[in-house]
C-alpha cells in the first residue's frame, strides 16, 4: 500500500495575504487559484490549499524541511521582516534557533496564528 499526503486545507482570514506570506518567506512560486482555494505547491508534491473563513481559526502546525543554504535565505528574510521566532515550540527561547539532529531549526507564526517551523534535518535523523 502506498499512502501519501496530497494536500491539506489551511484556514485563514485572507488567503492572498497568508499564501503570499508563506511563498515570499520560503522563496516558493506564487500561489495559484483553484476553485475557492489559493494553492501553494511544495517541492514534494504536497500542497497547502488556503481557504478563507470568517469563523474562529484553530492554530495548526506546519513544518518545512529545507536545505542549509535555504535556511540561511529564509532566516535572513525572517530577521529582515522583524518576524518573531523561537528555538522551541513552547516559545520559551525567543530569538534563538535550535540545532536538533545536527541541523538548524526555528518556529514562527503566520498572519493567522498558525505555528510554522523550518528545519534542515528530520527529527530523529541523528547527527
Amino acid at each position: 500500500m502506498s499512502v501519501q499526503l496530497n494536500h491539506t486545507i489551511v484556514w485563514c482570514r485572507d488567503k492572498h495575504r497568508s499564501a503570499n506570506f508563506l511563498t515570499g518567506l520560503l522563496g516558493l512560486d506564487s500561489p495559484t487559484p483553484f476553485g475557492p482555494f489559493l494553492v501553494v505547491e511544495l517541492s514534494n508534491g504536497v500542497s497547502l490549499d488556503y481557504y478563507e473563513t470568517g469563523r474562529e481559526i484553530a492554530s495548526q502546525h506546519y513544518a518545512f524541511l529545507i536545505s542549509e543554504p535555504e535556511f540561511d535565505e529564509i532566516f535572513g528574510r525572517i530577521r529582515d521582516q522583524g518576524i518573531a521566532y523561537w528555538a522551541d515550540p513552547g516559545k520559551q527561547k525567543p530569538n534563538e534557533i535550535n540545532r536538533h539532529d545536527g541541523g538548524r531549526g526555528l518556529y514562527f507564526d503566520d498572519p493567522d496564528g498558525h505555528f510554522l517551523e523550518i528545519i534542515t534535518r528530520p527529527y530523529g535523523s541523528g547527527g
